[in-house]
C-alpha cells in the first residue's frame, strides 16, 4: 500500500521541484522549436526543406504536446498573411482587439480552422500520409491524452502540473504573445505594410519568433535576425540540422549590395531600390531619427514641446497611414519648427511612392528617381545628401 502511494505522489522519476521544472521548461522549449521550424519557417513559409527524420519527429512531438493539425496551422498562418490586420485576419489584434488575442488566442485559431474554406485555399502542400490521415489529424486529442499518463507515471500527482504547463505554453506564447504583442507592442527594424513588431531582440523564450516585424517583412527566409545585436535561436539550430544535412535552408534576409556610385541614378538603381526598399528605408528612418534630435534638441521643454519631441522620434520617420490621429497635430508642430524635418519628410513619402505607383513606367520612375537624388543632393541638407549618394551606390544583391 505504501508503495503505491509513494507512487502516485512521486511518480518512476523522483525528481526536485527544481529539477522539474527544468525538465518542463526544455520539453516547453522543444515543443517552440517545433513550432518554430517545422510548422512556422518549414510548412508555412517554405523557407527550408527538412530531411524526413527531424520533420516526422517534429510532427510526432507536437501531435504529443499541443494536438495541433499541420494542415490546420499551416493554413491559418497562411491566410494571417494574406490578409494581415484585415478583416478576414484570422488573430489580429486591430480586428478583435488587444485583450481578445492575448486572453482567447486559441479560441480564434479553433474557431477558424473549422472554416473549410481557409483549409481548401491555404492548405495545400501538407503532409497526407497514412499517419497523418489516420492519427496526427483523426485522432489529434490522442497525443495530449498520451502525454497526460506518461507526465503522471514519471512524476506522479505532480505530473499533471507538468502536463498543464506543457498544453499552455503554445497558446500563450504563440496564439497570445506572438498573435497579439507582435502586432501591437514592440520595436520595428522595417516600415511593413502590417502592424507587426519585434517584442524583443532575443528570439530564445519563443524560439526566435519574438522577431516578428523582421519575420513579415522577409516572410520566406528561414533566419528572423537581421541587426547583429538580435539572436533568433530557431536560426541555431536550423544551421545545427543544415550542418548534418538534415535541412536545407533556401531564403534568408536580402541584403542591398553597395558599390561606386553611379553618375546618376537609373534603372538598375531603381530596381536595387525596389528589390531591397525596406532595409534602405531603415536607413533613411535612421538619418531622419538624427535629424529629429539634432533639430528639436534646442527646444525649450516645456510641457507641449516634450510631446513634440515624443512624437517626432516616435512618428516622423513611419508611413502616413501608421501615424495615429493622436500623433498629428504634434507632428505638424514638429515639421513647422524645422524646415529640415519637414523637407525630409516630405521627400521621403515622395521616395515611397515610387514603388507604390504602379501606373508609371520603369523609364518614367527612373527618371523620378534620377530627378529625387537631384533635389536630395542640391537640398543643403547633409543627411539627405548623404543617403542619396549612397543610393546611387546601391545593387543588386
Amino acid at each position: 500500500m505504501n508503495a503505491l502511494v509513494d507512487f502516485l505522489i512521486h511518480g518512476l522519476w523522483d525528481l526536485s521541484a527544481w529539477q522539474m521544472v527544468l525538465f518542463t521548461l526544455v520539453m516547453t522549449h522543444i515543443t517552440m522549436i517545433g513550432v518554430t521550424v517545422y510548422l512556422h519557417r518549414h510548412q508555412a513559409h517554405r523557407a527550408l526543406d527538412l530531411h524526413p527524420l527531424p520533420a516526422h519527429f517534429f510532427r510526432f512531438w507536437l501531435w504529443m504536446t499541443t494536438g495541433m493539425v499541420t494542415k490546420e496551422w499551416t493554413a491559418i498562418h497562411r491566410k494571417h498573411h494574406a490578409k494581415c490586420e484585415q478583416a478576414e485576419d484570422p488573430h489580429s489584434p486591430y480586428v478583435y482587439g488587444i485583450k481578445t488575442v492575448l486572453t482567447r488566442g486559441a479560441e480564434l485559431y479553433r474557431a477558424e480552422a473549422q472554416n473549410a474554406d481557409t483549409m481548401r485555399r491555404y492548405g495545400h502542400g501538407t503532409p497526407d500520409d497514412w499517419i497523418e490521415r489516420n492519427v496526427y489529424s483523426r485522432v489529434s486529442w490522442g497525443g495530449v491524452a498520451l502525454m497526460l499518463i506518461l507526465d503522471v507515471l514519471l512524476f506522479g500527482v505532480a505530473g499533471l502540473a507538468v502536463w498543464a504547463v506543457q498544453m499552455m505554453w503554445t497558446p500563450i506564447t504563440a496564439a497570445g504573445i506572438i498573435n497579439g504583442i507582435g502586432h501591437y507592442w514592440g520595436y520595428r527594424n522595417f516600415e511593413a505594410a502590417d502592424g507587426s513588431t519585434n517584442v524583443s531582440p532575443w528570439g530564445i523564450i519563443i524560439a526566435g519568433e519574438e522577431l516578428h516585424n523582421n519575420h513579415h517583412t522577409y516572410p520566406t527566409s528561414a533566419k528572423l535576425s537581421v541587426k547583429p545585436y538580435e539572436f533568433d535561436i530557431g536560426w541555431m539550430y536550423i544551421s545545427i540540422l543544415q550542418f548534418f544535412s538534415l535541412a536545407k535552408v533556401k531564403k534568408t534576409p536580402p541584403r542591398a549590395a553597395f558599390g561606386e556610385v553611379r553618375p546618376v541614378a537609373d534603372e538598375k538603381t531603381l530596381e536595387a531600390l525596389i528589390a531591397h526598399r525596406y532595409e534602405i528605408m531603415a536607413a533613411y528612418a535612421k538619418g531622419l531619427r538624427q535629424a529629429a534630435r539634432l533639430e528639436l534638441g534646442h527646444l525649450r521643454l516645456v510641457n507641449s514641446d516634450v510631446a513634440v519631441l515624443k512624437a517626432a522620434k516616435r512618428w516622423l520617420h513611419r508611413d502616413p497611414e501608421k501615424v495615429p490621429s493622436s500623433a498629428e497635430a504634434s507632428l505638424q508642430q514638429a515639421r513647422a519648427a524645422s524646415p529640415v524635418l519637414d523637407k525630409m519628410v516630405t521627400m521621403r513619402e515622395e521616395l515611397r511612392q515610387l514603388w507604390l505607383n504602379t501606373s508609371l513606367s520603369r523609364e518614367q520612375l527612373a527618371k523620378d528617381l534620377q530627378a529625387w537624388c537631384h533635389r536630395a543632393e542640391e537640398s543643403g541638407i547633409a543627411t539627405l545628401r548623404e543617403f542619396s549618394l549612397r543610393l546611387r551606390a546601391a545593387r543588386l544583391s
